[in-house]
């Protein structure tokens, strides 16, 4: 198991911000009122969740801050040019993991204090599952590095009984033994890989 540490996730971060920003490039209007595969989310639902959580939340998580109420309820898709400004937000959020410093210590969650590599960790899960997740609503695929693979299966593994009981995640699925390691990360989450 490889330890946490700004040189074992942050580069992830940083691939998988860039696919991110590609999903949601792809992301055609006619598509954000459809059912999204998360329980009785629509699209539009999902990409809230996702563009809030995962730039805005990420950046507030870095600098130690409260994220803001209102933007947790703010319909990001109501702007035509939600990718882009997602595209902008997710570049300072990445930016603000960027400083060593930030990966020291820990971080105020509000209901529990973790080491900052474990946040940034499930932060960045957040990012990759969300993204699946779009990316499968809305007929595009999320790209992982075989690296980035075997670190969200860790991190999956690490936390997926936790997920459950808040309903963060499924039921596991059943995959093959010669499934991917993607995959396996996927289906542990509770996600149905093609």
């Amino acid at each position: 198991m490889n330890e946490l540490r700004m040189d074992t996730v942050y580069p992830y971060l940083t691939e998988s911000a860039a696919e991110a920003v590609r999903i949601a490039a792809g992301v055609k209007p006619d598509r954000l009122d459809a059912a999204s595969g998360c329980g009785d989310w629509d699209v539009r639902t999902l990409v809230n969740h996702w563009t809030v959580y995962t730039s805005h939340g990420m950046e507030h998580r870095a600098l130690r801050t409260q994220l803001p109420e209102e933007l947790t309820s703010r319909d990001f898709t109501a702007d035509e040019d939600w990718a882009a400004t997602y595209a902008a937000d997710l570049d300072r959020a990445v930016a603000a993991w960027a400083e060593p410093a930030v990966w020291e210590g820990e971080v105020d969650l509000g209901f529990a204090k973790q080491p900052a590599p474990e946040v940034a960790a499930l932060l960045w899960a957040e990012l990759v599952l969300h993204g699946w997740d779009v990316a499968t609503a809305t007929g595009q695929e999320f790209r992982v590095s075989d690296g980035a693979a075997a670190l969200l299966l860790q991190v999956v593994e690490a936390n997926a009984e936790l997920y459950r009981q808040y309903e963060g995640f499924a039921a596991p699925v059943d995959v093959s033994d010669d499934a991917s390691v993607y995959a396996k990360a996927l289906a542990l989450s509770g996600r149905a890989p093609r």
